[in-house]
């Protein structure tokens, strides 16, 4: 068996700076439930990005789903949410009983389009929050979106889970909104091996946040609780990894942009093959490098490809009504891929196409479904070798014969 090419694994620093940290947590006895790693870790985390106050949690959908509480979102409130993500991004909304709106991306940031979540506002003016998404490190049209939340004065939640590093007009992602929320899952640009953080100006949300994340006890001599609390607290060992990997995550970042400028090199010429947008506004940590297989760039003709469906046959669709199946398909590269042994994976499904969330009110042009129908996500691993990632586009030309 050929070696195993992750998608995006953990990636410990060479320097072992991690272990430094979760050492001195085991020489102080300070392993849980909090300590100095989690304090250090917050401060470290917000001056890295630039904005004041962070809170560091179990995980970035715990991050969001505080975020909406601090946002006095509840039972029956009407909340936005970008439909092409991770489902992550839209659970909490469930978890406070609120009715998720689904919005639609835009091919140009592949993210929560302005023009439709102005039409949302129009339909939906008694809307409680909006949740955008930074997808796989790409930022979302920022200027626009926080112009359209200030207007209506509501509440804006930034899911930078996966776009920590990246920077919109030289300004962090997550720093824009009231909230922004970051992951530290094992398979993201830096790792705590399970984590998150909730960040914002706004210091006394961030210290509600914290209080609610630790079982919203109050400060009495016995264990007083007046407000329905959660053990969403990050550990001391954890915040000691994520304190060593914040040292080298400009190293990750610059890593991932290599890999996207090998695939791009190598592949977009291929017939058919486009790759995530890098407009010029947008300095991307390129988390996972993705590319679309019959989306022309245009977006006037695509081929559906029913990325669920290996027996489905697809077909070219234009303006004209022609019909072909000129390219090999997402699923093709995919399986070629599998086969050697290299994880690759579709783009987001969105979720206004998830079972769980069909009775939910969807708005915009189907251009997340198309992304997902069309899309492939390449292994982005930062600890391949430009041998691996050969190996990859080998893989892939060999399918264009």
């Amino acid at each position: 068996m050929a070696k195993r090419i992750f998608l995006s694994s953990p990636h410990m620093s060479e320097e072992g700076y991690e272990m430094e940290y979760i050492q001195e947590a085991f020489d102080t006895n300070w392993i849980a439930p909090l300590g100095a790693n989690v304090n250090e870790f917050e401060k470290e985390l917000a001056n890295y990005v630039g904005i004041e106050h962070g809170a560091a949690l179990v995980s970035g959908t715990a991050a969001i789903h505080l975020a909406l509480k601090a946002a006095g979102v509840s039972e029956g409130d009407i909340v936005f949410c970008q439909s092409l993500t991770f489902s992550a991004t839209a659970n909490p909304i469930i978890y406070e009983k609120a009715i998720p709106v689904f919005i639609d991306s835009d091919y140009e940031t592949w993210n929560m389009d302005p023009k439709v979540l102005e039409e949302a506002f129009h339909k939906y003016p008694e809307v409680k929050a909006v949740i955008v998404v930074h997808l796989y490190g790409l930022s979302a049209n920022m200027d626009n979106i926080v112009k359209l939340c200030k207007y209506h004065n509501v509440t804006l939640i930034e899911d930078a889970a996966e776009s920590l590093g990246t920077t919109y007009k030289g300004q962090h992602t997550g720093t824009f909104g009231d909230y922004g929320i970051f992951s530290f899952n094992g398979n993201k640009i830096i790792t705590t091996s399970g984590g998150g953080m909730l960040v914002s100006k706004d210091q006394e949300k961030i210290e509600k946040a914290r209080f609610w994340a630790t079982q919203s006890r109050e400060k009495e001599r016995h264990y007083e609780h007046k407000e329905i609390g959660y053990n969403y607290r990050m550990s001391n060992i954890v915040a000691g990894i994520g304190r060593g990997q914040l040292k080298v995550l400009d190293q990750r970042v610059a890593k991932k942009r290599y890999i996207f400028e090998y695939y791009k090199r190598e592949l977009e010429g291929l017939k058919g093959i486009n790759f995530m947008p890098i407009n010029e506004w947008n300095e991307p940590n390129c988390w996972l490098t993705c590319m679309t297989v019959g989306l022309s760039e245009s977006h006037s003709e695509r081929t559906i490809y029913h990325p669920e469906s290996p027996s489905s046959h697809p077909e070219e669709r234009s303006d004209e009504g022609s019909y072909s199946y000129p390219y090999p398909s997402p699923l093709d590269i995919m399986t070629a891929l599998e086969k050697e042994n290299i994880e690759s994976r579709p783009i987001w499904k969105p979720m206004h196409m998830q079972p769980v969330f069909e009775k939910y009110d969807y708005i915009g042009e189907n251009v997340g479904q198309t992304l997902f129908e069309n899309g492939v996500c390449l292994p982005s691993d930062t600890k391949m070798t430009d041998e691996d990632l050969d190996r990859v586009c080998r893989i892939v030309k060999g399918l264009w014969g």
